[in-house]
C-alpha cells in the first residue's frame, strides 16, 4: 500500500533505507523522542528493524510506512498502526490500533510529521475500517502532542511514571481518535 500527500509518499519500507533509518534514527534526540529508538543505534540495527516490520506486516500484526518526500523520495522516517489483537493474541479484524512515528531530526518543525499523521489516520478509517486509533508520547516532548492534535486526534488522558526510557520513568500524555470523530472534524 502506498499513500500519496500533497507533499509525501508513505510506502512501505525496505532494506535500501537502512543507511537513512541509521543516520537518522542514531541521533540521540530523535532516540530520546521515542519509546522503543534504542541509542547508540548500532550497526545491522536498522536491517532488522526493517525485516521485523516486514515480517509483522505480514503476520497482520502492524501497518508500517516509510514517510518520503515526494519531489525526489528522501527517506524522511516511519509511521506505524500497530492492530490490536484478538482476545486469543492472534490477529483478526482489529478496529483499533496504535499509532507510532518518528521523523529525522532534518525533518523537524515543518509539518511533515502532521501530514503523515493525517494520512495515515484517513487510511485507518476510510480503507481499514478501523473505529479507534490511539498514541502516546513523553510529557517532556510536548511536540508530539501538538503533531497529534493538529493531525486531529485528542487528548484522552495521562500515565505517571509509566514508561522506562534510559534508566528514568517517563510520563506519558494519551491521545485518541474515533472514525466518527476523526470524519466530523
Amino acid at each position: 500500500m502506498i499513500i500519496h500527500t500533497e507533499r509525501l509518499v508513505l510506502r512501505p519500507l525496505t532494506l535500501t533505507d537502512a543507511p537513512d533509518i541509521q543516520r537518522l534514527a542514531g541521533e540521540r534526540e530523535v532516540a530520546a523522542t521515542t519509546r522503543d529508538i534504542e541509542h547508540p543505534y548500532e550497526k545491522g540495527m536498522a536491517e532488522r528493524w526493517v525485516e521485523s516490520c516486514r515480517r509483522q506486516s505480514e503476520a497482520g500484526e502492524l501497518v508500517h510506512f516509510a514517510i518520503t518526500l515526494a519531489a525526489d523520495g528522501t527517506f524522511m522516517g516511519a509511521i506505524t498502526l500497530h492492530l490490536d489483537l484478538a482476545e486469543n493474541g492472534q490477529p483478526g479484524s482489529p478496529k483499533q490500533a496504535e499509532l507510532s512515528y518518528w521523523v529525522g531530526k532534518p525533518f523537524w518543525n515543518q509539518g511533515y510529521a502532521t501530514e503523515a499523521l493525517q494520512a495515515v489516520l484517513d487510511h485507518a478509517f476510510h480503507r481499514l475500517g478501523f473505529d479507534r486509533v490511539y498514541a502516546a508520547h513523553f510529557t517532556r516532548n510536548p511536540s508530539s502532542g501538538r503533531v497529534m492534535q493538529k493531525a486531529g486526534m485528542l487528548p484522552e488522558g495521562f500515565l505517571k511514571g509509566h514508561t522506562e526510557k534510559w534508566g528514568s520513568f517517563e510520563d506519558l500524555a494519551l491521545y485518541g481518535v474515533t472514525r466518527e470523530q476523526f470524519l466530523s472534524g
